[in-house]
């Protein structure tokens, strides 16, 4: 006789109940990066809104700032830590491979014993990472899961490389996902173009270090096609961005608040006027003094908003991100 496997029962629905945030507490301005390139404070903006970004100190690390911005997600969402069953953490700048950064930042948090994982996609790792804690919550594996992005990008980032030396910020974002009676999280449009994959890339791979000598060469940074990915970007992101509003059965009036991934002035106001978004929708703008912060842009704009009072506890929010792979991830949210 063949066993029948009884299935756990979760949350009819889940939503996110906490956020928190934390920014490394040297500011960078544009000037900064100057010395390095030849450029201008005018092109920089110009070209992509950022007129600072925050930097990590040597303290500063992926765990510690993980454990501020968790802690302050935690205690937003009224819950303990011992109450966090899963802890999932979105970061490419964590360079140890093993073991996971999740499971000591879980224990540093003093969770207990909860599953805790790291995932790598890149400026849409947000996204993703929502989308497997709200599985989680409602296939009842996890009644609350901790999602952070996180990054120290100030590591992989090339000071004389003119295209991207002034893109990169670094900081932690977090957010509490927990059951909910009503959804709270919608369908979630996700994918990847692996064709492009290239555009935006590491300029070596870890392995090269094996035979080579110290002095041979240098550090890995981030590199990336810029024309093509801004291309990429605004005709193709718009689109998804859409069918996430579809697919949840939100109309682009009825939306609050528009929180895309933070890489560029310009891509967030072409996406604004393709999607028709109306002006007493709110849009966050946190890449003009974040910078880029890949996996942790999206729920730091998300928090920043919530506390300058530019959004709302209950307000419906369209969330995008986008980036290396090429991945991307978008889906409606109710704001905690």
């Amino acid at each position: 006789m063949t066993a029948k496997i009884k299935p756990r029962k979760g949350a009819p629905y889940a939503r996110i109940l906490g956020v928190g945030g934390y920014r490394p507490t040297q500011v960078v301005p544009n000037e900064e990066i100057l010395k390095h390139i030849d450029s201008s404070d005018e092109w920089i903006r110009s070209r992509s809104g950022i007129a600072t970004r925050h930097w990590a100190g040597p303290e500063e690390t992926v765990a510690a700032m993980s454990v501020e911005a968790g802690g302050k997600a935690i205690a937003d969402a009224g819950i303990t830590p011992e109450q966090i069953g899963a802890v999932i953490v979105s970061t490419v700048s964590h360079f140890k491979q093993t073991p996971a950064i999740a499971t000591e930042i879980a224990h540093l948090l003093g969770t207990g014993k909860p599953a805790a994982f790291d995932i790598s996609a890149g400026c849409a790792g947000f996204g993703y990472a929502l989308t497997l804690a709200k599985s989680l919550v409602v296939e009842g594996s996890a009644e609350h899961v901790l999602v952070i992005g996180v990054e120290r990008l100030s590591d992989l980032t090339d000071l004389k490389d003119r295209a991207t030396a002034f893109l990169f910020g670094d900081g932690a974002g977090a957010v509490v996902v927990g059951p909910s009676q009503e959804p709270g999280i919608g369908p979630t449009v996700w994918g990847s173009e692996g064709d492009k994959s290239e555009t935006i890339t590491q300029t070596l791979a870890w392995d090269v270090y094996r035979e080579a000598k110290a002095d041979e060469v240098r550090f890995p940074a981030i590199t990336q096609e810029g024309q093509a990915v801004f291309r990429w970007a605004v005709f193709e992101m718009a689109k998804v961005a859409q069918q996430a509003l579809d697919e949840a059965g939100v109309a682009a009036e009825d939306l609050d608040v528009f929180i895309p991934h933070q890489a560029n002035m310009r891509i967030i106001d072409s996406m604004i006027k393709t999607l028709k978004l109306p002006e007493h929708v709110a849009v966050a703008r946190d890449v003009e003094t974040t910078g880029n912060t890949s996996a942790a842009s999206i729920p730091l704009a998300m928090e920043r908003m919530l506390a300058t009072g530019q959004a709302k506890s209950g307000d419906t929010a369209l969330v995008i991100g986008f980036g290396a792979g090429l991945v991307y991830a978008a889906s409606v949210v109710t704001l905690p």
